[in-house]
């Protein structure tokens, strides 16, 4: 059946919003489409009892972007901006000796994200794929996004990926969803998320901060452009750009300190006590998180791309452009160079005696960092690493493209009901054992006022909300 499409534009002056929104409705069903003009963005089919109701929800809908600015575009006529992607060479090591690989995994494609915890590890890739592997380096899981993945972060038990659409994915349940969307005007470097509050950094040297509702609480300019860190714990959201690292107060009320780096920053790390930056000038440079002095440095021989630590601060790990990677002593003792046996390290991440990195030739790769591996590493005494493969029966999951509808909560099913607050749209509990005053963490580009869904499990948050936990359908 053919369906009746509306198309619609908000483009602005001057760097703002430009994004579409495209609503189809065919019988009882209606499709939503949106994102950046020029990508091909996201969709959403919702089924409704009738065709009568589903052209009352896609007039809604229309409607409600019309009020925001959106106005009746055809579809092609206004050209995509670009996206910054970070422009990176890498030249051989000079490291006398190659660091001890245990495995290696080709992504297939330049790679930016990481993220290990206890359990698995993840890596995104600029061709928007996500792999999470075993410690060991067997493939577990591919995700699929729609766009670039620019970072992976962690908050608590959800994996989030920051993307070039400027869409932030939850990675946590079985089927990623949008879980932030930041504004079309923000081209994304990086990313942190502490109690759901998600803190950006942007090409403009922009910190953007937005809560666990996706919605905006504040934003600050730094002095530098390209801001390519930012950490965020209890007390403050640390910003590295190109003329340094500057502390804000975490509810955005000051700056705390700025402290002018060597070299534009690059990559950023942190510790109870401390950040790290890394930086053109071919330095890790440690800040105290309290006063933003410089507490010791650690040179390198070219420039720094990545930068991480072991517990504590004990040791300081580095990448540099030549595809070498270092460790340092907390004071600034350097204590071995070692070669990476293929590209730069983009990012890096130290657990349990291990180092692991994402490479510009796109790999992941796991070195075994503990005394002994270097050590034989450095008599030219390395294991032969395992290039990992990814098994063509390895689960592949994509954003959800249809809601799925259900007639029943089934019983192990919490349902929850969007609602008019103060003008927004809000998500409640209505299942027993739950605080109905709590907001719930969900998708607002599926949120309708008076709408109900049922989800397998939601989890508390510090803050007092709920965050989802597996599949979202619609309960008609």
């Amino acid at each position: 059946m053919a369906g009746e499409t509306t198309y619609l534009e908000l483009s602005q002056d001057g760097g703002g919003a430009h994004k579409f929104y495209e609503v189809t409705v065919a019988g009882t069903s209606v499709t939503v489409r949106y994102g950046r003009i020029g990508a091909p963005g996201q969709t959403q089919t919702s089924s409704f009892p009738s065709a009568e109701k589903a052209r009352a929800a896609a007039a809604k809908k229309v409607g409600e972007k019309v009020r925001k600015g959106y106005a009746p575009a055809v579809a092609g006529q206004r050209a995509a901006r670009s996206v910054t992607r970070r422009q990176v060479v890498s030249a051989p090591s000079t490291a006398r000796a190659v660091a001890p690989v245990l495995w290696r995994f080709d992504t297939g494609s330049s790679a930016f994200g990481i993220h290990v915890d206890e359990d698995r590890c993840w890596v995104g890739n600029q061709a928007g794929h996500v792999h999470t592997l075993g410690h060991d380096g067997e493939v577990l899981a591919r995700y699929q996004l729609p766009a670039g993945v620019k970072c992976l972060v962690a908050d608590d038990f959800w994996i989030y990926a920051g993307c070039d659409d400027g869409t932030v994915y939850d990675l946590s349940s079985k089927l990623p969803f949008a879980a932030y969307e930041i504004s079309s005007d923000v081209d994304i470097f990086w990313l942190d998320i502490r109690e759901g509050v998600l803190d950006v950094a942007d090409r403009n040297g922009r910190l953007t901060v937005i809560d666990h509702e996706d919605e905006h609480q504040w934003s600050r300019k730094s002095s530098g452009d390209h801001a390519w860190m930012v950490r965020r714990d209890e007390r403050a959201v640390y910003h590295g750009h190109a003329r340094g690292v500057t502390a804000y107060a975490q509810d955005g009320s000051g700056e705390l300190w700025h402290t002018p780096t060597s070299g534009s920053v690059l990559f950023g790390w942190q510790e109870d006590h401390a950040v790290y930056a890394g930086t053109n000038r071919r330095v890790v440079q440690r800040l105290s998180k309290a006063t933003g002095d410089v507490e010791a440095t650690y040179p390198c021989d070219t420039v720094v791309y990545s930068c991480a630590t072991s517990p504590g601060g004990r040791y300081v790990f580095a990448g540099d452009s030549s595809s070498s990677v270092y460790c340092f002593a907390a004071d600034g003792t350097r204590l071995w160079k070692l070669g990476t046996g293929g590209g730069s390290a983009l990012s890096m991440q130290y657990l349990d005696e291990k180092l692991y990195m994402v490479t510009t030739d796109g790999a992941l790769v796991c070195v075994d960092a503990s005394d002994g591996a270097v050590a034989a590493a450095q008599a030219g005494n390395v294991p032969v690493p395992m290039d990992v493969k990814s098994a063509a029966a390895v689960p592949t999951y994509t954003p959800s493209r249809t809601l799925a509808t259900v007639t029943a909560a089934p019983a192990t099913g919490i349902v929850v009901e969007c609602v008019q607050e103060a003008g927004r749209l809000r998500v409640h509990v209505v299942s027993e054992g739950y605080d109905p005053s709590w907001n719930v963490q969900f998708p607002r580009h599926i949120r309708e006022a008076g709408a109900r869904y049922v989800i397998d499990a939601l989890a508390p948050a510090a803050g007092g909300f709920y965050r989802v936990r597996g599949e979202i359908r619609r309960l008609v």
